[in-house]
């Protein structure tokens, strides 16, 4: 995965709540294989024709929503969508669970800031927004706000580790608890 420190670029802005996994990309598109287009071509389809929400463009890749985004059913599709199309980020005032720890496996910083500052950036002047995960701040013009996401998550996305880089992280520490606990309890170490 991609390290992640800053990303100035376009944002989408999705002024709507409750985006769920099925609107980010329905399950009839899922039936195509995923390689080599990716899933981007589908990106919020159906809201897009019915001409609900705005359609992304190219250089876009931060995203702007209300509450919930990614709530719904457990697709990762639905992040491969964001991220086939090129989002490295989406800011909301929550997420679903599962939605957001797939962004993060997919190298996409889900950022949760607070209602009012969502709709701040929702309504920012500015086209262009610039996020730091080091920071944890968003600026949009003069408008700059804060944003929270899991510390494991914010470590994982700055070094571009995926779960197993995590681990094999800490290796050392793992070795020198091993051998210190087989001193300590020999008897429960398996025979070899």
């Amino acid at each position: 995965m991609r390290p992640f420190k800053t990303e100035t670029a376009p944002m989408l802005r999705l002024a709507a709540a409750n985006i769920d996994t099925d609107q980010l990309i329905p399950a009839r598109f899922m039936k195509e294989p995923r390689k080599p287009d990716g899933y981007g071509r589908f990106l919020l389809h159906d809201l897009i024709a019915e001409g609900l929400l705005p359609a992304p463009l190219p250089g876009q890749t931060v995203v702007v929503a209300r509450r919930n985004f990614g709530g719904g059913s457990s697709r990762e599709a639905a992040v491969y969508a964001l991220a086939d199309f090129g989002f490295r980020v989406v800011i909301a005032p929550s997420f679903g669970d599962i939605f957001a720890a797939n962004c993060v496996k997919n190298g996409v910083v889900p950022a949760e800031v607070s209602e009012a500052d969502a709709e701040a950036l929702l309504e920012a002047a500015a086209l262009t927004v610039t996020v730091d995960l080091e920071a944890r701040r968003i600026t949009a013009g003069n408008l700059a706000v804060d944003f929270s996401i899991d510390p494991v998550w914010r470590t994982q996305l700055l070094k571009g580790f995926d779960d197993i880089d995590m681990t094999l992280a800490e290796a050392p520490a793992i070795e020198a608890f091993t051998a210190k606990d087989a001193l300590a309890r020999g008897w429960a170490a398996p025979r070899r």
